[in-house]
């Protein structure tokens, strides 16, 4: 196949940023809030999850539609009546981010009139973070409204490399780590996901998550492998084992390099996205490369 006809064509497990969030959470929803929200986890009934319809809104603040792709429907365990469980994965820090949540709790709780655990997700760099949206006046207090966080870019990727966990694993690509961690973190990876024994697709789905965010060089590849052969012969079979498609590895290779190539030309960022349907954190990435 033609390179240019590649660039055209995403290749089939090549997903979004929200689209992969929504495939992680909702696959490994219990292994989620196991790793990151344990305070909740041992009092959701995992037996009776229900994924509601994608729930889409008018954003009064942005002006826009949007979809709330992670609502889930449960119960607490050994009670009867619903509740709702909100995960809203956030990729940029927004200074009204709080004010937006506020907004899709009331319209969530105005359609199902049940009790709502409301859960932000952030996978930015900044350091943003509010869990509180209040409504005051000099003479009132209106409301505080209250949501669970989780900053990925402020846990330490250590913490989370002993759990047989599956969500924590992916995650661990968005994780805090420095730029000289980052061979470390994809090696511990490895030995997290061919100890978890995971069928091929829901491997697939980890393996195609922790890649998309943490990339290594040719060269950092290579000194991983080198890594590698020193490990455990067990260990290291069942890694080199792991059923990735290298073919879909270098269509991807490809593309990026088709990437280079246009912004050694001096083309636009947004033009290259557009051509390659790389995200645009991507290719900055590629730029400081050069």
């Amino acid at each position: 196949m033609p390179l240019a006809q590649l660039v055209k064509e995403s290749p089939p497990d090549y997903i979004r940023h929200d689209q992969l969030f929504k495939e992680l959470i909702h696959t490994f929803f219990e292994e989620f809030l196991e790793a990151f929200f344990p305070e909740v986890h041992p009092f959701v009934d995992f037996h009776d999850l229900k994924p509601l319809s994608e729930e889409v809104f008018t954003d009064l603040i942005e002006g826009e539609t949007r979809k709330l792709d992670i609502v889930i429907e449960t119960k607490l365990k050994g009670k009867e009546s619903l509740i709702i469980i909100h995960v809203e994965p956030q990729s940029t820090s927004q200074t009204y981010f709080h004010k937006r949540m506020y907004h899709y709790f009331s319209l969530l709780y105005n359609k199902y009139r049940k009790p709502i655990i409301p859960i932000a997700v952030f996978s930015y760099e900044e350091n943003w973070e509010k869990n509180q949206y209040t409504m005051v006046f000099p003479f009132f207090h209106v409301l505080t409204f209250n949501y669970l966080t989780l900053h990925l870019k402020k846990k330490n990727w250590r913490d989370y490399i002993k759990a047989n966990n599956p969500a924590a694993a992916a995650l661990l690509s968005k994780m805090g780590y420095t730029e000289e961690e980052k061979i470390q973190v994809k090696k511990e990876f490895l030995k997290m996901l061919v100890k978890m024994e995971l069928d091929p697709a829901r491997q697939r789905l980890v393996y195609g998550f922790f890649e998309r965010y943490l990339i290594l060089t040719e060269q950092e590849e290579e000194q991983l492998m080198e890594e590698i052969n020193y490990m455990d012969e067990a260990d290291r079979i069942k890694i080199l084992e792991i059923p990735i498609s290298y073919e879909e590895r270098g269509i991807e290779k490809g593309i990026k390099k088709v990437a280079l190539g246009m912004l050694k030309k001096g083309l636009s960022i947004e033009l290259i996205a557009e051509v390659t349907n790389l995200e645009k954190k991507e290719i900055e990435e590629l730029k400081r490369k050069l």
